[in-house]
């Protein structure tokens, strides 16, 4: 792989990160917004397995052998859309709301850490890509 591709698929796994990650904090302020709506169900937002299955480069890759199969994991980047789960209230008493403020805080709190080193990496790569641009001066 050249060193021009490996710089565009960096830039574009964090491309992909970014968007993700901005789909984590809708759904997070989503869930602080609705803490006290009776019978809300907080919701959870997953990407990074399907992050990591994509950029691992593993020889014994699943595949299907059938166009009915459920596929096992994304075949690129592009594919990586991330779930999203529902918390059921299991006690049955109170207003069945599932939120746990504290626990969407610190949600909120990891998300925007992580979206902020994604956008310091992006800065870097473009800082060197202006670099190289202007014949390293």
């Amino acid at each position: 792989m050249s060193g021009i591709q490996q710089f565009d698929t960096t830039m574009r796994l964090l491309q992909k990160t970014l968007d993700l990650r901005a789909k984590n904090q809708e759904i997070i302020g989503s869930n602080i917004a609705n803490a006290e709506t009776p019978g809300y169900e907080a919701k959870s937002f997953q990407f990074e397995e399907q992050l990591q299955s994509v950029m691992a480069e593993s020889a014994l890759r699943p595949v299907p052998t059938r166009p009915g199969h459920i596929p096992l994991a994304p075949d690129n980047l592009e594919q990586v859309n991330g779930t999203v789960t529902i918390a059921k209230d299991t006690v049955g008493f109170g207003d069945r709301n599932t939120v746990n403020v504290d626990e969407e805080m610190i949600k909120l709190s990891s998300n925007e850490i992580l979206y902020e080193a994604a956008v310091t990496m992006l800065s870097k790569k473009l800082s060197i890509l202006k670099y190289a641009i202007n014949g390293g001066a």
